[in-house]
């Protein structure tokens, strides 16, 4: 099975499980962290939900370092992998962490059965969760709720932070989401996520 086959199955399934959520939204490679690791899929609706895909052409060397950087962004986090790293996979992933397995099914196409249910992320980082918005996003919330007074030609650390110090954590989660669901043309907003993480 390839990483292809797996991801345009999960697609599927997702826009199945969410298809009647007008607010939801599915994103390819969302990038975390200033970038550092990119989600393979995620899912915004009243929680940020990420998915990382581990096919049998793919190593699980990255893994762990994936998974402490997904564990200081998403509300869940599913990792969606081949029977030949079930197991190594189980070890490493955080024990709050959903496994779903991938296997051949009839005529070829992947079938996804859920291994371990997912839990909730007990240890978010509010940082990170700000990061995911751009400089510009992060200004006009302020703005909306009348807290950018200053902050205008700031580098857009001084503008996380201050989310970060303004709003409750479960308040930041809502309004990051909100504007995640809000921003316009993802395919253009991810061609442009390299040069904005990269200011």
């Amino acid at each position: 099975m390839h990483d292809a086959d797996i991801r345009r199955q999960l697609r599927t399934r997702l826009e199945r499980e969410f298809g009647n959520d007008p607010t939801a939204l599915i994103l390819d490679e969302l990038g975390v962290c200033c970038g550092r690791v990119r989600a393979d899929m995620a899912v915004v609706n009243g929680e940020l939900k990420g998915f990382e895909i581990k096919s049998d052409q793919d190593t699980l060397l990255r893994l762990r370092s994936q998974a402490a950087f997904y564990g200081k962004v998403f509300d869940t986090v599913s990792i969606v992998v081949a029977p030949k790293y079930l197991e190594k996979a189980r070890k490493i992933v955080p024990s709050w962490w959903g496994i779903w397995r991938v296997e051949d099914g009839v005529d070829s196409i992947p079938r996804i059965d859920i291994y371990r249910s997912e839990r909730g992320n007990p240890k978010p980082d509010p940082i990170s969760i700000a990061q995911l918005i751009w400089r510009d996003e992060a200004f006009e919330l302020l703005k909306a709720h009348h807290l950018h007074f200053g902050l205008r030609n700031k580098p857009r650390k001084f503008l996380w932070m201050a989310l970060v110090d303004f709003f409750p954590l479960e308040h930041l989660r809502m309004l990051v989401r909100s504007q995640l669901k809000m921003r316009r043309d993802w395919r253009s907003a991810g061609s442009n996520m390299r040069y904005e993480y990269s200011k």
